[in-house]
């Protein structure tokens, strides 16, 4: 829990949270297989969190959470990890992490090809771009909001000279566990988060690439 309750304090200093200490509790209470956590107090929330029912890499808690873009705002699924990085599979020297890691998503056995983007305290997942902005595509926000299971699949360690590139880490999540009345409903009310324009008062910030 500790690793939770430290992630939690990250999410709220990159401004998921919008200054709220609401996340914090949320987070220091998510348990695998509990289901999503919705930010508290807000209409729409701004995200929500999600720890993985199995894991074999250092990532600690999955957030879809909706940020700014220029105008608008737009969908991003985060991921926090239980140290400082970085992402890699658990046992692994971070002096083996490759120069151009991979990724992609499964859902329910259908396969989505994303972006693998690292920025100052987080890694970010993305299948498009709005401007410069990585964001999740509609069609990969319906797959989450309306799947069973997701598989985040990674190819993190630089292969041996002559053995094909490879996936070496997995984390599986719930979709749909918890109580039945936030099945899919959480995932649906972030998204509303994104039909709106942003609000001018917020410092945009360029993930790293």
């Amino acid at each position: 829990m500790q690793a939770l309750r430290r992630i939690a304090r990250t999410v709220l200093i990159a401004g998921i949270v919008a200054g709220s200490c609401v996340g914090l509790a949320l987070a220091g209470e998510l348990e695998a297989g509990s289901g999503w956590a919705v930010e508290q107090g807000i209409d729409p929330p701004s995200y929500a969190l999600i720890e993985p029912r199995s894991r074999d890499l250092n990532l600690d808690v999955v957030v879809l959470a909706c940020e700014p873009a220029e105008d608008r705002r737009v969908l991003q699924l985060q991921l926090y990890l239980t140290n400082d990085g970085p992402l890699m599979p658990d046992g692994v020297a971070a002096g083996r992490a490759k120069g151009d890691p991979r990724a992609e998503i499964v859902i329910d056995d259908h396969v989505y090809p994303v972006d693998l983007l690292f920025a100052e305290d987080h890694v970010v997942l993305s299948d498009e771009t709005q401007a410069m902005f990585p964001r999740l595509s509609e069609r990969l926000l319906d797959a989450i909001e309306q799947g069973t299971t997701m598989r985040l699949r990674f190819d993190l360690v630089a292969e041996m000279p002559g053995r094909p590139a490879a996936f070496d880490g997995e984390a599986v999540i719930d979709l749909q566990e918890g109580p039945t009345a936030m099945r899919g409903k959480a995932v649906a009310a972030v998204r509303r988060c994104a039909t709106g324009p942003a609000p001018q008062n917020v410092a945009l910030a360029t993930p790293n690439r």
